[in-house]
C-alpha cells in the first residue's frame, strides 16, 4: 500500500471510519521525498532503536522500520491503532503503543528494549509533531534526560526558525537558548504546506537535534539559569538591568553588580546574549545567593 497517496489515505479513512483530528494536529504527509529526508537526516542505522512520536497511519514508521533494528511508535489516538495494525502488519520490528507522549517514560522503554536485546546501536527519536504541543514535547524530552542520541522532528517552520536562531537575530528567544543548551541543531529540510492532507495554514521544517554529551555551559544551578532566560526574554524590550531585576530577590543595584562582574553592559537586551553569557550571569547570582545563605 502506498501510504503517501491521497487516495490510500482516504481509503483507510473509509475502511476504519475515522476522521482526522484537528485537536490532535493530525496532518499526513503525501510526499515520499520528505519521509526520505527525515530518515536520512536522523541517521538511522540497522542496529538503532527508533522511537516515533505520533505515527499517524504509519508512513514514516514503515520507512524507519526498513532501516532500524526496532521501531517503537507512540500514538495517542486510539482510533488509529487498528489502522496501524493494518499498515504495519508486515513489519516484525515495529511495536505500537497507544499512549500520550507527554505521559510516557521513554527511558523505561529504552532500557526495556536494550535489556531484551532489541537493539545495540543508538537511540533516535523522530516524528511529525503537532504544532500546538511542539515546544512542550521537545523540552520534556530534553529536560527529563531521555537517553537518546538525536531527535529529528518536523514542526511549524516559524518554531524551527526560532529554535535554530542565534544571538542578535529577531527570532532568537528563550526556546533558542534552552534547546541549544542541550543540543546542536541542524536544519534537515523545509516542507511546504502543500504536501499534507489536510493542508495546514503554514509551512513546516524538519530539524535534527544532536543531544550533547556535555551541555553548552557549566552551571552551578540549572534552575537559576532557566529563570534568568525566562526573565530576560519575558521582558525582551527592556534592558537586562530591568528585565532581570527580582531574579533571586536581587534588586536593580544587585543585578547591576552581577552584570558588572560578568563584564556585560547593563543596557544590553536578552536577545544579544550568548548561552555562555546567560550562564555567567546565573553562576554569579548563584554564588551571591549562596553567600547570603539563600
Amino acid at each position: 500500500m502506498n501510504l503517501h497517496s491521497p487516495s490510500a489515505i482516504k481509503d483507510l479513512q473509509r475502511k476504519h471510519d475515522f476522521q482526522l483530528s484537528k485537536s490532535l494536529g493530525q496532518n499526513f504527509i503525501t510526499d515520499p521525498g520528505v519521509i526520505d529526508s527525515i530518515v536520512e537526516g536522523a541517521g538511522i542505522k540497522e542496529d538503532d532503536l527508533v522511537i516515533e512520536i505520533g505515527p499517524g497511519i504509519g508512513v514514516l514508521t514503515a520507512a524507519a522500520a526498513e532501516e532500524a533494528a526496532k521501531v517503537i511508535a507512540i500514538e495517542i489516538d486510539r482510533k488509529l491503532i487498528p489502522v496501524l495494525r493494518e499498515t504495519l502488519g508486515g513489519y516484525e520490528n515495529v511495536e505500537v503503543i497507544n499512549q500520550d507522549i507527554l505521559k510516557t517514560d521513554l527511558n523505561e522503554i529504552i532500557e526495556e528494549q536494550r535489556a531484551a536485546g532489541a537493539f545495540a546501536g543508538a537511540v533516535r527519536i523522530i516524528g511529525n509533531l503537532p504544532y500546538y504541543i511542539t515546544t512542550p514535547i521537545i523540552m520534556q524530552i530534553l529536560e527529563s534526560g531521555v537517553k537518546a542520541d538525536s531527535v529529528t522532528v518536523m514542526m511549524q517552520k516559524e518554531v524551527a526558525d526560532r529554535i535554530k536562531s542565534g544571538p542578535g537575530t529577531k527570532a532568537y528567544g528563550a526556546i533558542s537558548v534552552a534547546v541549544q543548551y542541550y543540543c546542536d541543531v541542524e536544519k534537515v529540510v523545509d516542507v511546504p504546506k502543500s504536501v499534507f492532507i489536510p493542508q495546514p495554514k503554514v509551512d513546516s521544517a524538519v530539524l535534527n537535534f544532536i543531544i550533547r554529551k556535555e551541555k553548552a555551559a557549566e552551571l552551578k544551578e540549572e534552575k537559576l539559569f532557566f529563570a534568568c532566560i525566562r526573565a530576560g526574554f519575558g521582558k525582551r524590550r527592556k534592558t537586562l538591568l530591568n528585565s532581570l531585576a527580582g531574579t533571586c530577590e536581587l534588586d536593580k543595584e544587585g543585578i547591576r553588580c552581577v552584570l558588572d562582574e560578568a563584564g556585560i553592559d547593563a543596557s544590553r537586551r536578552a536577545e544579544t546574549l550568548s548561552i555562555k553569557e546567560f550562564a555567567d550571569i546565573a553562576n554569579i547570582i548563584a554564588d551571591k545567593a549562596k553567600k547570603a545563605g539563600k
